[in-house]
Formats: C-alpha cells, sequence, structure tokens
C-alpha cells in the first residue's frame, strides 16, 4: 500500500479523535445505568458534546447545565450549555457556575445527577475561595500558566483557591446520588486532577499548595497565603459513598485508535506512551533522537505515537501552544531528514492561545520557510510558533473537538 505522508499522520489524528468522541463512547457508558429523571451538570471543553449525546440516548426526562469554553457549545434540547473563558476564568464562568450550584440544590433527592466533566473545567467552573477576588484568581492562573509548571501542580494550587475545586462542589451534593464521568486530559487519569477534581476528595494539601505558589513565585493576597498556611483553605479528604467517580474516555483510547489503523494500513507502531511530560523543545528533541536512531534501520514505515501533554515557559504573549513548539522544535531537531513525518495536536482543536490544534512537519518544513522569509530559530526562541506554520500552510485546524484528551503525536519514519 502506498503512504502519502502527511495524508497518513492527519488519517490517524482523526481516528484518535473519533474514538474519543462522545457520542460513540457515551451510548455503552449510560446502557447500564438505570431508567428515570436525570439532572445533568457539568463543565470542560468536552462537556458540550458529552451533554448533547446524553439527550441523544436518554429518553426519560433531562435538565441540567453544563459550561464550556468560547465556541465548544453543542446544540441541545433540555440542557442548557453556558460559555465562559478559558484558560482565564471571567465572570461568566462564575454566573454559570452559581446557577449550576443552584440547580443542585433544587434536585430532589430521588433524582439521579450525572456529572459531565473533562479538562478545562479548572476554569470554567468559578467560584474563589473566600478572601479572594476574581481579578486576583484571574493574575494567579495568568502567571501559573506562564510559570512552566505541570498541570498537577497548577490544579493543586486552584483546588485551594476554590470553593467549588478538590471535592468542595460533591460537599454541595449532600445525599443526592451524583455520578460523575471524565473524559481525562491529564497523565494517568486521576479523576482528581481531571478539571481539578470538583468531585474527588483532594490528597493534596494547603501545605503542597504553597510549596508550588512559592517554586514557582506566584504573588497571592495575605489573607490567601494565611489561609493556606493554617490550614483553613484545605479541601475535602474523604467524601461519601453516594459520590461516584468514573473515566469513559481517555488518552490511551486515542492511541490505540491511532495504532490499530496503522496496522491496518501495514505501518509498524512504536508506542511511546500517553504519560511523556516536559518542556515542548526538549520532548522534541528527544523524540526526534528516537526517530532518528531507526531511521537507517527500519524496512517498512514506522509510527512514533505518543501522548501526555508539554507544557512551554513563556514571560511574554505567544502566538502558538505547546504542540506548535514542539513542531518548531522538532522541525529544527530533523534539519530537513528526507524520511521523517510529523504531527502534533492538542486533541481539544485548540493549543494553547492558538486557533489550531497544531502542525504537521515535512522534510521541506524549513527549506519552504526559508524562502518566504521566516526564521525557524528567531520564531521559536519568540514563541511565533502559530505564526511559522501559518505562513507555510500546515497548521492543522478541525476547529472546536468536543472532546480533550491531551496531545496526540504522531512521527513517521520511511525506509529507504
Amino acid at each position: 500500500m502506498s503512504i502519502i505522508p502527511h495524508i497518513l499522520l492527519q488519517e490517524l489524528f482523526r481516528k484518535a479523535l473519533a474514538a474519543v468522541d462522545p457520542a460513540v463512547f457515551m451510548p455503552e457508558v449510560l446502557s447500564s445505568l438505570p431508567r428515570g429523571p436525570v439532572v445533568a451538570i457539568g463543565a470542560g471543553k468536552g462537556s458540550g458534546a458529552m451533554a448533547r449525546a446524553i439527550e441523544e440516548y436518554w429518553n426519560d426526562p433531562i435538565t441540567g447545565l453544563v459550561i464550556v469554553r468560547d465556541g465548544y457549545a453543542r446544540p441541545t434540547h433540555s440542557i442548557e450549555v453556558c460559555e465562559a473563558s478559558h484558560p482565564i476564568p471571567d465572570v461568566r464562568g462564575v454566573a454559570a457556575t452559581k446557577r449550576l450550584l443552584e440547580i443542585i440544590d433544587k434536585t430532589d433527592k430521588e433524582t439521579q445527577i450525572i456529572g459531565l466533566w473533562s479538562g478545562g473545567a479548572s476554569s470554567l467552573l468559578v467560584q474563589p475561595a473566600k478572601g479572594l477576588t476574581l481579578p486576583q484568581k484571574q493574575s494567579i492562573s495568568r502567571t501559573l500558566l506562564q510559570s512552566g509548571a505541570r498541570i498537577q501542580e497548577i490544579n493543586t494550587v486552584r483546588k485551594h483557591l476554590s470553593s467549588v475545586k478538590g471535592g468542595r462542589l460533591a460537599v454541595s451534593v449532600g445525599q443526592r446520588h451524583l455520578l460523575n464521568l471524565f473524559v481525562s486530559d491529564v497523565v494517568g487519569d486521576d479523576p482528581a486532577v481531571i478539571g481539578s477534581g470538583p468531585t474527588v476528595a483532594d490528597p493534596t494539601t494547603c501545605a503542597d499548595a504553597l510549596r508550588i505558589i512559592n517554586r514557582y513565585e506566584i504573588a497571592i493576597p495575605k489573607i490567601i497565603r494565611d489561609g493556606l498556611r493554617s490550614g483553613a483553605l484545605e479541601t475535602p479528604k474523604h467524601l461519601p459513598e453516594n459520590i461516584i467517580n468514573h473515566v469513559v474516555a481517555s488518552p490511551k483510547n486515542a492511541i490505540l485508535a491511532a495504532r490499530q489503523h496503522c496496522l491496518l494500513a501495514g505501518v509498524e507502531v512504536v508506542d511511546l506512551g500517553d504519560k511523556i511530560e516536559g518542556e515542548a523543545c526538549e520532548v522534541a528533541k528527544e523524540l526526534v533522537q528516537s526517530a532518528l536512531g531507526l531511521a537507517d534501520q527500519v524496512q517498512k514505515p514506522v509510527v512514533f505515537l505518543s501522548g501526555g501533554e508539554v507544557t512551554v515557559t513563556m514571560n511574554r504573549a505567544a502566538a502558538g501552544g505547546p504542540n506548535l513548539e514542539f513542531c518548531l522544535a522538532m522541525a529544527l531537531a530533523l534539519e530537513g531528514h528526507p524520511r521523517i513525518w510529523g504531527l502534533s495536536c492538542d486533541t481539544d482543536g485548540t493549543d494553547g492561545a492558538s486557533a489550531s490544534a497544531g502542525a504537521i512537519v515535512t522534510p521541506d518544513t524549513l527549506s519552504r520557510a526559508t524562502l518566504i522569509g521566516r526564521d525557524a530559530i528567531a520564531d521559536l526562541t519568540e514563541h511565533r510558533s502559530e505564526d511559522f506554520f501559518h505562513a507555510i500552510g500546515d497548521l492543522v485546524t478541525p476547529g472546536p473537538t468536543g472532546t480533550n484528551v491531551n496531545d496526540f503525536r504522531a512521527l513517521l519514519v520511511l525506509p529507504k
């Protein structure tokens, strides 16, 4: 079978997305639930698509509210979908969160509540801890996101500066039965980390949050620092048995779907797993070295598949995100190798501040950029990766995907 590299890479990304589309997995998840009225709540980039999927499957009465990132709403009939800002929270998120809590409070104890949670909920579900204003929280969030901190560290801080994250929303449910369905965008698929775990007992502590704040030199109000030092802002460590949490889609599902497509296409797979983390540029160099190490040995096409979450440390506004920086660093590390192509994309459809999911790297990426006057090294240094790939026409722009299972990467090595 003849392989067209850039088409194969985009097919792999599409197969990965299809495997974690709520319309695909939700019917099976819901099939074992007892019938009856349902109230759906939730937040995250995938919660709108999850709400639509549950409406299409559920024949009994269903109402509720979910909060999504701008542009991620899906048409629904009876579940309200509210849009708010991401990754920096805004007043719309605060207002929608207040209404979501009111819905919980008005739900009778016999009605099943289903939580629909995915990555992005940390920014969209917003109720600052007592003593913290929204502008202060916005400033803290912005600094954390630019610090290069891992998502687990960022969410540890978020949970302790919130009245709804880190299990606190579950407390408001009281004795009502709450079944939570999570689409995982975190390494390890821990529900306590996904969306800062609004319905999950929190294993992290005030002391952990304070250490992270100090490590990355995050400015916080004195009342909040005092609350962390005293333990007054501690999160719940135990929740009742009426709170159930399940991960229903994860990066593993996406990589498995891509792997199966490769095997059907006669392409060998090196599965690097879904737990790769680190600075985007450094991870790119490491994966390129792995590909180069096999480039002269392969007898048939080989694809290196991986997931996880790479990060970027920056102190200025950027035109791009971690996947785009990964791609630009990959192009520089490959130096135009004639038989290696690559793709790195965020499965939610947007990479950091970019409107694209990521990009494709080809053997002539650098040469085409040079012809139109782009300086790849300068663009990487100045975090202009989106501008770079836009200029050469190699952005991947699926738009909001309705799901979110972290980064998806594929490096294709062809034989001589």
